[in-house]
């Protein structure tokens, strides 16, 4: 079963994201435990790296498992738009990198 990564960055000095988000993120969490989406001016577009530099903070990461690489795809856009949403004058990009084949189960 598929393992990916994901990161989170963003602009320094931004300041704290708003309330909103935070209470959508708590529920997108709480509900599903990375190919980038950046999220600028409230819209998403996928882009594809690498990038030669980087002036962005890491907002955070996660390690996820899904059944297949389209479902990774489809949750990281629906986490890219949830910063669109609720923060859409911050530029965002959520990266999403496979970082294993499995196994399924440890010892397998």
């Amino acid at each position: 079963m598929p393992r990916f990564m994901g990161f989170v960055r963003m602009e320094e000095g931004v300041g704290t994201p708003p309330q909103a988000l935070f209470d959508a993120m708590d529920t997108y969490i709480g509900d599903q435990d990375a190919v980038n989406f950046v999220v600028r001016k409230g819209e998403v577009s996928r882009v594809d790296g690498p990038y030669a530099e980087a002036k962005e903070v890491v907002g955070g990461w996660a390690i996820m498992q899904y059944d297949t690489v389209e479902e990774a795809v489809a949750d990281q856009r629906e986490f890219a738009e949830l910063h669109a949403k609720h923060w859409p004058e911050v530029t965002v990009v959520a990266t999403l990198r496979q970082i294993s084949n499995g196994p399924d189960a440890p010892g397998e």
